[in-house]
């Protein structure tokens, strides 16, 4: 087999392998988009607030967020002073 021959198969089989990628990535994003139409129809996205006062709710109150606000700077700054 000469390099030439070498070369073409090469070339041949790293097309081969980009284009496997690349189709599979179209059919991923072609999944999540059809995904997201279903999801989004049916209503049950993960957007939607939820109710005040639950327990294990994402968003803390005003307060809560400023005294995490102000915690987390302090770390920083005292990080900063020893380091």
């Amino acid at each position: 087999m000469t390099i030439a021959e070498m070369l073409g198969q090469s070339g041949v089989m790293t097309l081969l392998g980009m284009g496997t990628v690349f189709g599979f990535l179209v059919i991923l994003i072609i999944a999540v988009t059809v995904m997201g139409k279903i999801i989004h129809t049916r209503g049950i996205a993960g957007d939607t607030p939820l109710p005040a006062g639950k327990a294990g709710s994402a968003a803390p109150s005003g307060a809560g967020n400023a005294a995490v606000t102000a915690a987390i700077s302090a770390a920083v700054n005292e990080y900063r002073k020893n380091n």
